[in-house]
């Protein structure tokens, strides 16, 4: 069958969609590429204005749009950018395997510890900005944004010392460089969902969920329905300061939390059939 599939114009966004296009392909169906611009791109490339009024889904909006009015079948995103409740009549339908959902610090090889007094770091983000001050008060965080590849020219021409960027976007883009270090997960944990590729599409549309389910990774939707229900629980999107990883181990769920109204983290495990009771159990745990 034929499966439209919205996406943002960006190379990560596009390196994703065309992997979950060859994948489709691949067992038999059409699947061609609708690519938009979205509100959160069109702020991110200015550069210097302000951000939207509602920041809430500003990297989705327009491709959930197209579902909504039949242009798309699916959309595929990067999880972390879904904020926790999804428009009537949509839902994500397959999330495949998950790429490594840590942050990286991208600028100096030695990592955290290589950064001298004051050093710039870029991020757009309230979470990455707020772990990064409260393990290094003296660094001086920069807002950078725009696509992987406009942070990297900006690294690059010295306009910051460094970068805190998400792993699964450098490893999805192809891009190996010297002066990558790892963040340890028990201090910047990462966004919920992030190293996660949802594929989002209609609820009542059996037929390209038929179509989707070879794409799905059990342990991957496990995982992703409890950092949402997480991320539900305590009213968050992109602007929200919050973190959440889920992991499967052994038979069970592992799930470490954090919110920054509070400023409280959460670890405990559940059940791998009951995903969504974990995230708000969590949820509750940090105070929300």
């Amino acid at each position: 069958m034929r499966v439209v599939i919205a996406t943002r114009r960006s190379a990560l966004a596009m390196a994703q969609s065309r992997a979950v296009a060859s994948a489709l392909d691949a067992a038999g169906h059409e699947a061609p590429l609708l690519a938009l611009t979205t509100t959160g791109d069109r702020w991110s490339l200015a550069g210097d204005g302000a951000p939207p009024p509602d920041l809430k889904g500003m990297f989705v909006k327009e491709l959930e749009q197209a579902l909504l009015d039949g242009r798309a079948d699916i959309a595929v995103h990067s999880a972390k950018d879904l904020p926790g409740d999804l428009p009537p009549g949509l839902a994500v339908i397959a999330t495949p395997p998950r790429e490594a959902p840590g942050d990286v610090l991208v600028g100096v090889s030695g990592g955290l510890g290589a950064l001298g007094h004051g050093a710039r770091v870029g991020t757009t983000s309230p979470r990455r900005r707020a772990q990064m001050l409260a393990v290094r008060p003296d660094l001086h965080v920069v807002e950078v944004r725009g696509n992987v590849d406009t942070r990297l020219a900006r690294l690059d021409a010295g306009e910051v010392d460094a970068l805190v960027l998400a792993s699964a976007g450098l490893v999805r883009l192809g891009i190996a460089r010297d002066d990558v270090a790892p963040l340890p997960l028990d201090l910047y944990l990462p966004a919920p969902g992030q190293g996660i590729v949802a594929i989002e599409g209609r609820e009542d549309d059996d037929a390209v969920r038929e179509a989707c389910a070879v794409l799905d990774d059990p342990s991957a939707r496990a995982c992703l329905l409890a950092e949402r229900a997480f991320l539900a629980r305590v009213g968050g999107g992109c602007s929200v300061p919050a973190g959440a990883l889920c992991e499967v181990e052994g038979g069970t769920l592992r799930m470490r939390a954090w919110w920054g109204a509070t400023g409280r983290a959460a670890d405990l495990d559940g059940p791998i059939g009951d995903p969504v009771a974990l995230g708000i159990r969590a949820a509750e745990q940090v105070g929300a």
